[in-house]
């Protein structure tokens, strides 16, 4: 595959990432000001995560069979979609209309999500077979999350400078216009199967993909148990945080997470050249464990609670992020050539299960027990990572590239 046709798929992917982030910023502060609850407007992204799980499934398998190129604008032109449909809905309207009317469009937008994450990170299998390539190519891809994290403040610039409306229009018209340049210049298909995989392929995996897959279901899990609903509700109520400082506690997160998940590669590689990428995701599972560990004991003691929550969870992000970069890595090298959109679409299936359960979860919990409830429960979902990654295989003998040579990860 040619750079520049990669160039344009990460572009694609960046110009949604931006908007994504600033989507959930927007629906977060436009009905805090409508009076909703942290967590009822949690609940409004439910729809979002669980049709992640069907469009990895179903989006791996039509990519294998389309190409991924287009199912990279069919996901931006659906985010086009749940931008112009979200302006619609107005402050008129009864309250239960009004949340049924936003989880779908969030639905809508989940599928945008997942189409376009899915297409570009199948994408980097084409590539790696040339270890310059490659790292080029994963410095644009471990932008990602800082990216979202940016579009978190965007979000809030465009809620201030357009209000709501405005900013949606904007970025559809911005979205618009990558799709146009995508239409017109990527005109070749990528990641396309040269055998047409049946429908039941999309569940018929390895042990090795298998067993990561839930080792990413319980990870991604244990980040969204204290992420979505238990912290920043207690950030604001317990604490007396402000929302605009909350949001930025979470955007800075966010960005820290993704510019530490690029790096992974030459922070495993400080002390050596060649390493075992299946036993550095197994040893910084329990890493991991025992960070989230130590938070919730602190918080549950009530020891230094505010010191404990954002120097503890700066070091879980950290920590997070070299684990998901390990993952990111190993579910390409234990993918099939000829199936690579297959394998990626079912990982990323469990990934967003993981971030939907993580999501009930995070509400659930911090309802029992408050904010230690949930990290215990997040200290329980990455030692079952941890479990399922002792699980895992050795790295398959004919990969020829190592994590190394990788500059990026998720």
């Amino acid at each position: 595959m040619k750079l520049r046709n990669y160039v344009l798929v990460t572009a694609g992917y960046w110009a949604f990432t931006l908007t994504d982030g600033a989507l959930r910023m927007l629906v977060l502060l436009h009905f805090n000001e409508l009076g909703y609850s942290a967590v009822s407007i949690a609940f409004l992204f439910l729809a979002y995560e669980f049709m992640g799980i069907l469009t990895n499934l179903l989006g791996g398998w039509v990519g294998s069979r389309r190409g991924l190129n287009r199912t990279l604008v069919a996901g931006l032109v659906l985010q086009i979609v749940a931008l112009l449909a979200l302006s619609a809905e107005s402050s008129s309207w009864e309250r239960w209309l009004s949340v049924a009317f936003v989880m779908a469009m969030q639905a809508l937008s989940g599928v945008a999500k997942d189409l376009t994450k899915m297409s570009s990170k199948s994408a980097v299998k084409t590539v790696a077979g040339d270890g310059s390539l490659f790292r080029l190519v994963a410095i644009l891809t471990g932008s990602k999350n800082a990216l979202k994290g940016v579009g978190f403040f965007l979000g809030a610039v465009l809620l201030a400078w357009l209000g709501y409306d405005g900013a949606l229009w904007v970025m559809s018209a911005v979205l618009a216009l990558v799709v146009v340049v995508l239409i017109v210049f990527l005109n070749e298909d990528i990641g396309k199967s040269k055998k047409k995989a049946p429908l039941r392929s999309v569940l018929s995996k390895s042990s090795a993909i298998n067993r990561l897959s839930v080792a990413r279901f319980f990870l991604f899990g244990s980040r969204d148990i204290w992420f979505v609903v238990a912290l920043p509700v207690f950030l604001a109520d317990v604490l007396g945080w402000s929302h605009y400082t909350v949001g930025g506690f979470l955007a800075v997160w966010v960005i820290g997470y993704g510019i530490v998940q690029s790096s992974a590669p030459r922070i495993l590689t400080l002390r050596q050249t060649e390493i075992d990428e299946v036993r550095a995701a197994q040893q910084w599972a329990f890493v991991l464990a025992v960070v989230a560990a130590v938070i919730a004991t602190l918080v549950g003691l009530d020891i230094a609670v505010e010191v404990a929550i954002v120097a503890g969870l700066i070091v879980f992000g950290v920590v997070f992020a070299m684990n998901s970069s390990l993952h990111s890595y190993l579910v390409l090298a234990f993918s099939d050539d000829d199936e690579v959109a297959l394998d990626v679409g079912f990982y990323y299936s469990a990934n967003a299960a993981g971030r939907l359960v993580g999501t009930l979860l995070s509400g659930l919990l911090y309802l029992w027990g408050g904010l230690p409830l949930a990290m215990w429960g997040a200290t329980a979902f990455v030692v079952l990572t941890a479990l399922f990654a002792l699980r895992l295989p050795p790295k398959p003998a004919n990969v020829r590239v190592s994590l190394a040579e990788v500059d990026g990860g998720d």
